[in-house]
Formats: structure tokens, C-alpha cells, sequence
């Protein structure tokens, strides 16, 4: 790695601009590289120390690692538009029984049981799979981040209400908990800059509690006798 950088690894359908850009603020001497890899390249990529941090999908082998789970991705089924399926605002995977659904070579849902029945063959990667579909060989299922970046024209997607769900968690060294990688956390959970536990965080004084002020004691009056 580069002297005086911090190489953030995303893998396909992680959006990590908006992160990216709170850097730019917080930490302006120290450059952001944002560096896109496929999903099974990120963990070994962080273990070889050749990045500093990764937004990867879970679930990965931990071991050595520190994970943040982040948040859970809705799975789509993708479909050419024409499909009885593009009538419909969500399916079951029971809706898929009777379908010929690929499953690419860098598939990233974890299935028990995979639904319809398997495709004539099994495309090398995901932008493979799509040209299948859209050649209409098939379906294929997938998280809407994906379904989102292999967009064509010609295809479209919907919900699947009971299938598996991928996730995406930032994972970086036991050994590396920097202050850089402490602001990356921060910024990561949305942590204000003064709440921020890495390098620009601020301290907030202590706020002293005014002086307690003294009531000023009543004046007795005393009552006059008559005479």
C-alpha cells in the first residue's frame, strides 16, 4: 500500500460514495482509494494486507478478522420483461417451482434448498447469468444491489418475499484497529465528527453547573402590641 493512504475494498453492489465523501471532510490529509473487487477476492485481499478495510458479504470465515454486520439485502428475481412474474409486485419461491433458474459461478446467496430447477448450464459470473436471462433461458436470483447494477432495458425484477437474504459487513485485521479505521467505524455507523472515537474526535468539556443561588431570607415583621 501507498504511504499516507487508506485502501477501502467494496465488493460488486456496496455503494460506498456517500461514506467516501464524509472522509473527504473528516480526514483530509490521509486520501481515500476505493478499490471494487469481486466478492470471493476481498477477504483474502485484507488477510494479504494489501487494503486496509473491505466491505464484504457475509457470511466469510472470520478467523483473525474483525466484522461489523451492517444491513440485509432484499433478493429480487430477475426476469425478462414480458415474464408472467413482471405482473406481479412480489413471488414466493413456491412461484418458481416450474422455472429454469441459473446459478452463476459467483453466486452469493447461501441456499438450503435451491428454488425451480437448475438451468442447462452455469454461467462464470453474474453478468453472464443476466445475458442468459435476457436471452430468456432462465431466471435468476439474486440482492437488488445487483439486480440494480446489471440493469438492462429489456429486464426487470421483483421481490422474493421467503428467500435467503445476502448482507454486507465491513471487515478489516484483529491487528489493525487504527485510529484511520476508527473513523472509517465512525463514519461507517454515522457517528457525528465529536462522537467519532477515531483521531478528529473532540473533546467536549465539561459543562459546569452554575452557582447555586442563595434565596435572600424574608423579613419578619413584628406584629405592634396594642396599647
Amino acid at each position: 500500500m501507498t504511504e499516507g493512504e487508506f485502501r477501502l475494498a467494496y465488493v460488486p453492489g456496496v455503494t460506498p460514495g456517500k461514506w467516501a465523501g464524509v472522509w473527504a471532510e473528516r480526514v483530509r490529509d490521509v486520501p481515500l482509494e476505493l478499490v471494487q473487487l469481486p466478492a470471493a477476492d476481498a477477504v483474502p485481499l485484507l488477510r494479504k494486507g494489501d487494503v486496509d478495510a473491505a466491505f464484504v458479504r457475509l457470511p466469510v470465515d472470520r478467523e483473525a478478522l474483525h466484522v461489523i454486520p451492517l444491513y440485509l439485502e432484499t433478493t429480487v428475481v430477475v426476469v425478462p420483461k414480458d415474464h408472467a412474474v413482471a405482473a406481479v409486485e412480489e413471488v414466493e419461491l413456491a412461484d418458481l417451482a416450474d422455472e429454469d433458474v441459473f446459478e452463476p459461478l459467483d453466486e452469493v446467496l447461501t441456499w438450503d434448498d435451491r428454488p425451480g430447477q437448475p438451468a442447462f448450464t452455469r454461467p462464470d459470473d453474474t453478468a453472464a447469468a443476466i445475458e442468459l436471462v435476457a436471452s430468456g433461458a432462465g431466471i435468476l436470483l439474486l440482492p437488488q444491489s445487483l439486480a440494480r447494477l446489471h440493469h438492462r432495458r429489456d429486464l426487470t425484477y421483483r421481490p422474493v418475499t421467503d428467500a435467503p437474504q445476502s448482507q454486507i459487513g465491513l471487515a478489516w485485521l484483529d491487528a489493525e484497529t487504527t485510529d484511520l479505521m476508527e473513523e472509517l467505524i465512525g463514519i461507517v455507523r454515522g457517528r457525528t465528527p465529536n462522537s467519532s472515537r477515531g483521531r478528529n474526535a473532540q473533546q467536549q468539556p465539561a459543562r459546569k453547573k452554575p452557582p447555586r443561588q442563595r434565596s435572600t431570607p424574608k423579613r419578619r415583621h413584628k406584629k405592634r402590641r396594642r396599647t
